[in-house]
C-alpha cells in the first residue's frame, strides 16, 4: 500500500491534543497513519513510498460546507440585492424550472471545481436531478452528503412522485463512490411543505435510517407565516411532526427565541450557519453564540453561489468570527479556533462524519488541504490558527487530498477538466437566460 510522508510542514489539526505544530504527517491508503512534531522518525522515512517537502505549506483538515445548492452556481449574479422571497419566487424558481439534468451536472461541476480549489473537501447539497450531482461527486473525488430537496407546493400526484424520487435516490446513492457519498432526506422547508407531507419524509427517514435536512427560520416573514398557518413557530412545528426524532441538520436558524434554542439543544439538532448568504439577503444574524452556549453544534455553509456569491468557506470562517463580535460587542465571543471548528470538525459531526473526517488525527480519513503561506498576509508566522481564521482565503489553497487521493496539485485540478467545465457552464447559462 502506498504511504505518503509529508515532512517539514506546519500543521493545524483541530485535535485538542496537539492543535498546531511544525513537523510531519504520514498517509497510508485513505487514512492518516501517524503525525508528530519535529523531523520525521527514521521508521517513517523508511516506510514512505512517496515524500512531500512541506516547507512553506500549512496543512489542515479539509473544509466541510454543510449547506448549499451546487447547481445554482449557474445563477451566480443573476439577481442580486433582493429580499429572499422576491429573489426566490420572481428570479430563482422561474429560472430553475428550466433546468435539465445536464444543467445540474455542469452547474454542480462548476461548484465542485470552485470548492476543491478553495479547500472544501466535503459538502452538503440539496437539489433536484441529484443523480447528476452524485456523478459529479464520484468523478471529482470529493466527499458529500446529498439530498433530493423537495418543495411540496404542488398537486398530490406530483408530491408522491417527488417523494418516490427522493427515496429511490437514497437507495441508489447512499454509500456510493466507495463510501464518499451519503444521503439525507429533505423536505425543503416548513413553509414549502404541508405538515402531512413532512410526516411522509419523517417516515421515510425512519425506514431508511437516514438523517434529515431542511431550511428553517431563515426570515422573520417565514416564522410569522408558520404561526399563522399552523399555530406554532418552525422549531416547535417540526418537533411536533417528529423530524427531530431523526438526526437533523437545519440550515440558517436565524430567527430563534430562547425556548427554541433550548429545544434544539435538547433534541441534538445541528445548525448550519450561513452568515454571508444571510447578510446578502438581509435575512438577519443567527444567534450563534447563544446556540453554542446551549450546546448546539453549529457548522458553516455557503448556501448557493446565487446568494453568496462564491463558495469560499474561508470567507464564512472569517465572517463567523467577526460578525458575532460586532453584533454582541464582545471580542471574545467566537475566537479563531472556534470559527475553524465550525468549518471543519463541527461540519463533519453535523453530517454523521465525526471521528471520520474534520481533523488531522491518526486513523481518520486522509481529507486534508495545504495552503501556501510563503506570502505577505501570512507573515510573521505568529499563530497558525489566527492566520487561518483571519488572514487566509480560498485562493491560498495549493493542494487538496480526499481519501488519500490528491485532487488538487499546485492549484491545478487533477480529477476535473476545469476548462471544459467553465465552457459548459457558460453554455448552460446562455440557454437558461434565453
Amino acid at each position: 500500500m502506498s504511504r505518503l510522508l509529508i515532512d517539514n510542514g506546519y500543521f493545524v489539526t483541530m485535535d485538542e491534543q496537539m492543535p498546531q505544530y511544525q513537523g510531519w504527517m504520514s498517509i497510508e491508503g485513505d487514512r492518516i497513519a501517524a503525525l508528530g512534531e519535529g523531523k520525521a522518525p527514521e521508521r517513517e522515512i523508511e516506510l514512505a513510498t512517496e515524500t512531500l517537502d512541506g516547507s512553506g505549506l500549512l496543512f489542515m483538515p479539509g473544509l466541510v460546507n454543510t449547506h448549499g445548492h451546487a447547481a445554482m452556481s449557474l445563477l451566480r449574479g443573476l439577481a442580486d440585492d433582493l429580499a429572499l422571497q422576491d429573489w426566490l419566487q420572481n428570479h430563482m424558481w422561474p429560472t430553475e424550472a428550466k433546468f435539465t439534468g445536464d444543467d445540474v451536472y455542469w452547474g454542480s461541476a462548476l461548484a465542485a471545481a470552485e470548492m476543491i480549489k478553495s479547500g472544501t473537501t466535503t459538502f452538503v447539497d440539496m437539489y433536484d436531478h441529484m443523480h447528476r450531482v452524485g456523478e459529479v461527486v464520484e468523478k471529482s473525488g470529493m466527499r458529500a452528503s446529498l439530498t433530493r430537496g423537495v418543495i411540496g407546493l404542488c398537486p398530490e400526484d406530483v408530491q408522491k412522485a417527488k417523494l418516490a424520487d427522493a427515496i429511490q435516490f437514497a437507495k441508489d446513492w447512499h454509500g456510493a463512490a466507495n463510501g464518499r457519498i451519503s444521503v439525507m432526506i429533505s423536505p425543503h422547508a416548513p413553509y414549502t411543505c404541508p405538515p402531512d407531507y413532512i410526516l411522509k419524509f419523517v417516515e421515510a427517514a425512519h425506514e431508511l435510517d437516514l438523517a434529515m435536512h431542511t431550511h428553517m427560520s431563515e426570515t422573520i416573514a417565514e416564522v410569522e407565516q408558520n404561526v399563522r398557518d399552523y399555530g406554532y413557530r418552525p422549531v416547535e412545528h417540526l418537533d411536533r411532526l417528529g423530524m427531530f426524532g431523526r438526526p437533523t441538520l437545519v440550515a440558517h436558524a436565524v430567527h430563534l427565541n430562547d425556548e427554541e434554542i433550548a429545544l434544539l439543544a435538547e433534541r441534538n439538532v445541528y445548525v448550519s450557519h450561513n452568515p454571508v448568504s444571510n447578510l446578502k439577503l438581509a435575512s438577519g444574524v443567527a444567534r450563534v453564540p447563544e446556540l453554542m452556549r446551549a450546546g448546539v453544534t453549529v457548522s458553516l455553509g455557503t448556501d448557493s453561489a446565487a446568494s453568496n456569491n462564491n463558495l469560499d468557506l474561508f470567507q464564512e470562517i472569517t465572517m463567523a468570527a467577526l460578525l458575532h463580535k460586532g453584533v454582541s460587542g464582545d471580542p471574545t465571543v467566537i475566537p479563531a479556533a472556534e470559527a475553524l471548528r465550525m468549518g471543519t470538525v463541527n461540519g463533519a459531526r453535523s453530517i454523521g462524519l465525526g471521528g471520520v473526517t474534520g481533523q488531522l488525527k491518526a486513523g481518520l480519513k486522509a481529507d486534508f488541504i495545504a495552503l501556501s503561506i510563503a506570502q505577505a498576509h501570512f507573515v510573521p508566522l505568529t499563530d497558525y490558527i489566527s492566520h487561518l481564521a483571519y488572514a487566509a482565503r480560498g485562493s491560498d489553497v495549493a493542494h487538496v487530498w480526499v481519501d488519500g487521493k490528491q485532487l488538487l496539485r499546485d492549484g491545478q485540478l487533477l480529477t476535473l477538466d476545469e476548462e471544459k467545465i467553465l465552457a459548459e457552464a457558460e453554455r448552460c447559462f446562455q440557454r437558461l437566460k434565453g
